[in-house]
């Protein structure tokens, strides 16, 4: 009887857990079935995202070809040969005068101007101001100058291009402090030495032959005695190479106060 006894606590122990077990799954699965559209919902939302995300990644993939295409045929207008004549066979764009080819020029970067965003519009923008020297050179310089007071490599650019135009025009004051503007912003596109190189020119066009002078030579003599990482001396930049070639036209004692330029080797004496 005894025996029967713990047989039977043992038997009604284990359907209490299964029962319990039971009832726990048939919860959980209610719990599932209840949620199970809305599972399917997000699933679905999902999805949507993921597609959405896609097409908007394709689309301005497509976008940046299409402007890149733009700015190439443009650029290739910009850059168009001049002559009375087409060439037989040619089929690159030719035109017969400059005013022809700036006005077209125009033409295209405006287009691209009015489509894409930036970079392409800001690029654009400057391109469509450099042609305007050729056919309206009052609103050449206002566009350019709103374009240097921005920031970034067009604004170096414009602020170049405008500093050229003001020393064509003779004002060589103007045209000096845009190059020293433009050294001070220590742009890769119009690296310092370019614009100081510009800068003493504009000296040497004043008479001002000391100051012009002094800022060729600092040029020269830091292009010389620059180094990389490793130690070892850094070839000279173009623009160092014609400082050092306007310092001796115009002060050859100073020049013969440079350093020796570094061995085309890399290495040191």
């Amino acid at each position: 009887m005894a025996k029967y006894k713990k047989k039977r606590a043992r038997e009604l122990k284990q359907d209490r857990f299964r029962d319990a077990t039971m009832l726990l799954a048939d919860r959980l699965a209610d719990r599932v079935a209840g949620r199970r559209t809305q599972i399917l919902y997000g699933l679905i939302g999902l999805v949507v995202i993921a597609i959405g995300v896609y097409a908007v990644v394709r689309w301005r993939h497509k976008h940046a070809e299409e402007a890149q295409a733009a700015m190439g045929r443009a650029i290739a207008i910009n850059d168009a040969d001049i002559a009375p004549t087409v060439p037989p066979g040619s089929t690159d764009p030719v035109f017969t005068s400059q005013q022809e080819r700036s006005e077209r020029a125009i033409q295209e970067f405006e287009k691209i101007s009015g489509k894409y965003g930036d970079p392409y519009r800001s690029e654009a923008r400057y391109f469509i101001a450099t042609n305007e020297l050729v056919t309206d050179r009052l609103k050449a310089e206002t566009d350019l100058q709103n374009l240097a007071n921005g920031s970034g490599d067009i604004a170096a650019l414009a602020k170049f291009a405008l500093a050229q135009a003001k020393e064509s025009d003779g004002n060589l004051d103007q045209a000096r402090a845009l190059y020293s503007e433009i050294a001070k912003m220590n742009s890769p596109v119009v690296t310092p030495d370019t614009a100081n190189l510009r800068q003493a020119l504009v000296y040497s066009k004043q008479g001002k032959k000391k100051e012009a002078a002094d800022i060729l030579f600092n040029i020269v003599s830091a292009a010389r005695a620059a180094k990389d990482k490793d130690g070892k001396p850094i070839p000279e930049s173009g623009a160092s190479r014609a400082a050092a070639q306007e310092l001796l036209k115009i002060d050859p004692a100073r020049h013969a106060q440079l350093p020796p330029p570094p061995s085309p080797l890399g290495l040191s004496f």
